[in-house]
């Protein structure tokens, strides 16, 4: 396990958004991401910006074990860009004893067929780590890069965000869990510079989304929007 993977950052804080909002959690933030969304709140996890440090599995899961949080999301950039990498990573985590709960947040243009064969070959996998897809809308730029197949994969645990920045946005991903997603929790986000909270609200109660959740990133709100390692 000598081989090293690009980081940006592994720090502790309450979870910001998903079913797992205002937990204690920690965060372990990979670089490189494979797309370019209009609205990225992260650029400086993805090129022509610079990793912080290279570690090894190891040497991340030391930094994980300073921390005495029970959930961990594992985000980027993309931390499945990396592949088998990615995997080890992910196996090693989950090999934390206090460790209960790994969330990946993935961009939906991953496959993420090998990573649920992971998910599915190991107990201890299988009952610690859950996919959340942010699906990216049209808006984002990267519409068309989404792999519509990893939705015939999702289990109840996991989580499928729609980022939702107008009008357009909202009906798209109002088809696409009508269309597709058979099992996972859909969460919509506002783009609050373009679609205020409470005019979503609006949206999902007139278009009866009794099974969509509201999903308000309170990072945001507790620190300035620009700050890191919150």
């Amino acid at each position: 396990m000598s081989e090293k993977i690009p980081m940006v950052e592994v720090f502790q804080t309450v979870e910001g958004e998903g079913t797992n909002a205002g937990y204690p959690t920690t965060f372990v933030r990979v670089f490189n991401c494979n797309l370019r969304c209009t609205w990225c709140d992260t650029p400086y996890s993805y090129a022509p910006a610079k990793p912080e440090y290279l570690a090894t599995i190891p040497e991340i899961v030391e930094q994980v074990k300073q921390y005495p949080s029970r959930y961990i999301c594992l985000t980027g950039g993309e931390p499945l860009i990396h592949g088998e990498k990615s995997a080890k990573l992910i196996e090693a985590l989950a090999a934390i004893p206090y460790v209960k709960d790994i969330h990946i947040e993935t961009n939906g243009a991953i496959h993420l067929q090998p990573f649920q064969e992971m998910r599915e070959q190991y107990d201890d996998i299988a009952q610690k780590v859950r996919f959340v897809i942010d699906y990216k809308l049209p808006a984002s730029g990267e519409n068309d890069k989404m792999i519509h197949e990893n939705f015939d994969i999702l289990q109840a645990q996991d989580e499928i965000k729609f980022v939702i920045a107008d009008d357009a946005d909202f009906l798209f991903a109002k088809q696409i869990v009508a269309q597709y997603i058979q099992k996972g929790t859909p969460l919509f986000s506002p783009v609050w510079e373009t679609m205020p909270p409470a005019k979503l609200v609006e949206r999902l109660l007139e278009h009866q989304l009794m099974d969509v959740k509201l999903n308000l990133q309170i990072h945001k709100v507790i620190w300035d929007p620009d700050q890191r390692g919150v």
